[in-house]
């Protein structure tokens, strides 16, 4: 009788807690705890938009032999029990004195020796889901045993995808792509920013979006400001450039990707930001290598942008993408991340076409053995018009 598993067939978990298992022997560490919803989804199957209550914390406990334990609140057992591990203990949650922490100190003593090492994640873009509080008495229970930092055995494991996750990420994608297609129904000019928005997040959720978790871009006069505001009621006006950005999920999985569109015929200046960006995106679909780090992606970029005499945005040009809208690494000078086969990126150039006002481009990539497959459709190479 096969396991019960959701989402994978419990060999992908299975595949992925050995994975897990090998990277915390390089790193001496007797057991791993996890505590956010991505690293919970990761190695259990478990997903659900319950995760916006921040009421309640949630545990996994992979050990270094052995399935996965869950130490979770009760609301959640029908819903794990669904899943691939068999080992879920439960409290009765929120206790505002013993919040799970008693149960997950025995689970942990448990599974690990007096003198073992508990690895949590502890470097960039990771948090710990439970009080501070709790967690300092959490400490206290399990001494002597020690927590370490288990950063690199969970990144370096999640950093590569499986193929079951590429087509995960593929399809949402591809909600994205349909998404943008329909556009120029519903937006230009004499339209306000605010319902364009909401009518992109229709539209994703029409094409196959489980939920939209992100929308952002932007809306200007020959380019825009900044990509994270909120939209504003301010209508579309001929000559304005439209930016928009999603982070639609499907079964678990973002995309991350944007377009760009003008609103009447383009000027000239924004047609020769978009081809620098087309260009340069062109340079590192040409030449990204497995072997390469973070920050030689990020030179790739910034000197392709610098031959089509633009100058480079602000801040990072890509990340990484998957369970979570960004994940590690991030395409910096700095960022000495080695990028290999099976990792999953976006390329994300920005030039500055004048004071206050730019230009970004996004696709979305896995990076092969001879070099990056795009997974979002590549975005035209002259600036898409909106003339209605």
């Amino acid at each position: 009788m096969p396991e019960k598993s959701l989402i994978f067939p419990s060999g992908e978990y299975r595949g992925r807690i050995r994975a897990l298992q090998r990277e915390m022997a390089r790193h001496d560490l007797d057991a791993l705890l996890l505590t956010t919803p991505a690293d919970v989804f990761y190695t259990t199957g478990f997903l659900t938009r319950f995760w916006e209550s921040p009421a309640r914390p949630w545990f996994v406990v992979v050990p270094a032999q052995g399935d996965p334990v869950a130490v979770i609140p009760s609301i959640g057992a029908e819903l794990m029990g669904r899943c691939w591990i068999s080992d879920v203990r439960t409290w009765n949650a929120p206790d505002p004195v013993d919040d799970g922490v008693s149960l997950l100190a025995d689970t942990l003593t448990g599974l690990v020796p007096a003198s073992g090492r508990i690895g949590i994640p502890m470097g960039l873009e990771s948090h710990l889901r439970m009080p501070v509080a709790d967690f300092l008495r959490l400490q206290e229970m399990i001494t002597p045993r020690r927590i370490a930092d288990g950063t690199a055995a969970v990144y370096r494991v999640r950093e590569i995808k499986s193929e079951a996750e590429i087509a995960k990420i593929r399809a949402s994608c591809a909600v994205a792509d349909a998404a943008f297609e329909r556009v120029p129904e519903f937006a230009g000019q004499g339209v306000p920013l605010a319902r364009v928005f909401r009518d992109f997040q229709v539209a994703l959720l029409q094409e196959g979006a489980d939920w939209v978790s992100y929308v952002a871009g932007g809306a200007g006069p020959g380019g825009y400001g900044d990509v994270i505001s909120p939209a504003d009621e301010r209508p579309l006006q001929t000559g304005d450039v439209l930016m928009l950005d999603t982070g639609a999920v499907r079964e678990g999985y973002f995309c991350d990707f944007d377009r760009n569109f003008s609103i009447g015929r383009a000027t000239d200046d924004v047609r020769r930001a978009h081809a620098a960006l087309f260009a340069a995106t062109d340079a590192a679909l040409a030449s990204l290598r497995p072997g390469m780090l973070a920050r030689d992606l990020h030179r790739i970029l910034s000197e392709a942008l610098a031959r089509q005499g633009t100058k480079t945005g602000g801040g990072r040009l890509g990340h990484g993408l998957g369970l979570t809208l960004t994940e590690w690494p991030s395409v910096t000078p700095l960022d000495a991340t080695e990028l290999r086969e099976g990792m999953v990126l976006t390329l994300e150039p920005g030039v500055e076409i004048a004071p206050g006002r730019i230009l970004v481009h996004e696709e979305n990539i896995v990076l092969r053995a001879d070099g990056p497959e795009l997974l979002s459709c590549r975005a035209p190479a002259e600036m898409p018009e909106i003339l209605g």
